[in-house]
Parts: structure tokens; sequence; C-alpha cells
């Protein structure tokens, strides 16, 4: 009987990457003539030309008009029945949800594209890219993004969003590096990134990841609530809040630039950094124990978060910049060791709630 099972599950597995392979194909071809089009005349620089039309933009649009798409697509190939016997208002979470996911899916790959364009413009200084070229680039792009997009639709468990928060992260912040307007931006603090031209780039990319940071709180409900059930749903629900309120206030650093909106903006990001910390305490209280490990790195986060305030302000040993890198691994670490904790004791199956409202007691 086990070797049965097990037979069915590599059945299942082979087809997966057959069908995942077979999208990768297709998001190809279809980035490659969306391409044509959108590239057809005089051949274009691929980046950092900003008085010329450049491969990048066009091809970072398509790719991830193309990446959304086949994260739609394989949701509703693979995920569409999972929610069918779910209340309205779980199935509603798990929407949005959805659909805050491929916004996101769509701004990465647009943000990977652009900053791979840029670094290529540096190592290939004075090309220039006929419509086919850039077409096959466009094709490459999309089929990556679109290969990783569908592969998520599959199976997207939290910690492969928590991943894909920080590659995200990264990504967009070495591309406003790469555009910033004033290269010695790292003498103050990285919201200068956000300022002057290509400020779009920093300022973007943090409302972006704001919308993932409330993301990611859904699914940890989600896995929260496969471990713990109905009887925990009022707590759950406040981890999910927070998260939510938490991606609010990272977006809220993006949309309120520091040049045009400082106080705004710096409430944003303080905020930012006391709603995680009571984040941290909270979602760690919820779960069952709480496993030592859990305990012991959120205490640690929290510990770390304020020696670093202090190094910060009054004892000026980093500045403003290294605080911010430093809150941000803190967080990487803390959230890492989060999804890991849950992976390992939640279980995988979708868990229909019995509550036909999510306000009511019974």
């Amino acid at each position: 009987m086990k070797a049965v099972e097990q037979d069915r599950s590599r059945q299942a597995q082979a087809r997966r990457e057959s069908r995942a392979t077979l999208a990768a194909w297709a998001c190809f071809g279809a980035g490659l003539a969306f391409g044509l089009v959108a590239l057809a005349g005089d051949a274009r620089p691929i980046a950092g030309d900003l008085g010329r039309p450049t491969v990048t933009e066009p091809a970072a649009g398509i790719a991830a008009l193309v990446t959304a798409t086949a994260f739609v697509l394989s949701t509703l190939l693979h995920r569409r029945r999972e929610t069918a016997p779910m209340p309205p208002w779980q199935r509603a979470v798990s929407h949005v949800s959805t659909v805050a996911l491929t916004l996101a899916f769509a701004a990465v790959a647009a943000v990977a594209v652009l900053t791979g364009g840029e670094i290529l413009a540096l190592g290939l200084q004075g090309l220039e890219a006929p419509a086919i070229g850039g077409a096959l680039l466009t094709g490459i792009a999309s089929a990556g993004g679109g290969w990783l997009a569908f592969q998520a639709g599959v199976e997207l468990r939290t910690q492969d969003l928590a991943t894909l928060l920080f590659s995200y992260l990264t990504i967009g912040t070495l591309f406003a590096m790469i555009t910033a307007a004033d290269p010695r931006w790292w003498e103050r603090h990285f919201s200068e990134l956000g300022a002057g031209d290509g400020a779009w780039a920093f300022n973007g990319t943090v409302i972006v990841a704001g919308l993932l940071v409330a993301t990611i709180g859904s699914y940890i409900g989600r896995d929260l609530h496969r471990w713990l059930g109905d009887a925990r749903l009022r707590s759950i629900g406040t981890v999910v809040v927070l998260f939510a309120l938490t991606g609010l206030t990272l977006a809220g650093v993006g949309l309120f630039p520091v040049e045009d909106a400082r106080l705004l903006h710096n409430l944003a990001a303080y905020g930012t950094l006391a709603l995680f910390a009571i984040t941290a305490l909270v979602v760690t209280l919820v779960m069952p124990g709480p496993p030592r490990a859990m305990l012991l790195t959120t205490i640690g986060a929290v510990v770390a978060l304020g020696v670093a305030l202090l190094l910060w302000r009054p004892f000026g040993l980093v500045g403003l910049a290294g605080l911010e890198a430093s809150a941000v691994g803190i967080i990487f670490v803390w959230l890492t060791t989060l999804v890991r904790t849950l992976a390992a004791n939640a279980p995988h199956e979708s868990r229909p709630s019995a509550r036909a409202a999510l306000l009511r007691s019974h």
C-alpha cells in the first residue's frame, strides 16, 4: 500500500514538472512574440540611456504580464477546488491573497528584468540590440518568471513567500542603488534612494514589499489555523491584522517619500519597527508552547533591535543606513525561523473553517 502511494506521488510530481516545463516554453513564446511587436524598429540600448527607448523597459512590462498570467493560470489549474468547501469569509481571504500575490509576482518580475538590464548594460557598454535580440531577452526573462510563478501556483508555502520577499527587497534595492541620483546616499539612510530622479525604484520596491508582508501574514494565519483550528481564530485574526498593519506602514515608507513628506515618512518607518516587535511577540505567544527555538529567536530579535537602536542613538557608532540594514537582517532571521517552525508543525492539507461567519463565537 505504501509503495503504491509513493508511486502515485512520484507520478504526480512528474506531471507537475512536465506542466511547469511546458508553461516555461509557453511563456518564452509569449514573451518572444510580444517582444517582437514592442521592440520593432531600430536597435536599442539594453538600458541606461534615458534619452532613447531601451530594451529593458518594454521587456520588464511584458515579463511582468506573462509572469502574473502564469501564476493565475496555475492557481486556477491546481488549487481552484481548494476553496470550494470553505465558508465565504475564508474563501474571500484566500482570493484577496491570490490577487495580492499576482501583483507581487508581476512586480518582482519587472524589477528583476530592470535590474538585470542595468547590470548587463554596464558589462556591455555601447551595445545596441536589434528587435530580435531584445525579443529573445524578453522571452528568456518571461520564461524564467513564468516558470517560477507556475510552480508557486501549484503549491505555495509560506517559507517560499518569505524567500520571495527578501529576494525582492535585495533586487529592488540593488536596482535603486544603481540608478540613484546621489551616489553617496549611503552616508545618510536608505530613504535617500527614494529622493530625486529614479526615486520610483526604491519607493515602488518598498510599497510592493509592504504588500508582500501583509500577504505573508495571511499565509501565516492560514498555517496557524491548520495547526490550531477554529478554537484560536480570534488570536489568529490578531496576528493577521498585525502583519497587515506592518505591511501598511512599510508601504507608507514608499508612499510618503522623505523629500516630500518627511514627518509621515519617519512615522511610517518607526511605526514599521514598532509593529514588527509587537507582531513578533504576539505570534510567538499564539503558538502552543511556544516552541523553544521560536521563543529564543523572538527574544533575541527584539533585543537585537534595541541594541541596534542604541548603537545608532545615543552612541552614534552606526549610521541610519546601518541601522536600517541591521533591522532588515534581524527581521529576515526571525521570519525565517517563524515560517520554518510553522512548516514543521502545521499540517500541509487545507483546513476549511467550520464557522460560517468569522466574528461569531460558534
